[in-house]
């Protein structure tokens, strides 16, 4: 039978880059405003799809940060799982 060992520092440390770098994501809408009035049908396509791409963009960092969260409280959970049967 095979043991599996949990690394805590090690998980938490990774987690905390993957953190770092989610923090950094950012999708500015500055070419939006440098349109101007134009009406032009790709214009208007294009506004668009800058919109929908923000939206996931926003979609994907909010799923990345509950994943980050559930993994944290999973990794917590094992440890103080480990430690109690160490106690026993």
């Amino acid at each position: 039978m095979s043991t599996i060992k949990l690394n805590y520092e090690s998980v938490t440390s990774q987690l905390k880059q993957v953190t770092s770098a989610k923090e950094t994501i950012s999708l500015s809408s500055s070419g939006m405003n440098q349109l101007g009035q134009n009406h032009l049908a790709m214009t208007e396509k294009w506004k668009e799809q800058e919109q929908a791409i923000q939206q996931l963009v926003q979609q994907y960092v909010q799923a990345v940060t509950k994943n980050i969260e559930d993994t944290q409280a999973n990794i917590d959970l094992l440890k103080k799982q480990d430690e109690a049967m160490i106690r026993n």
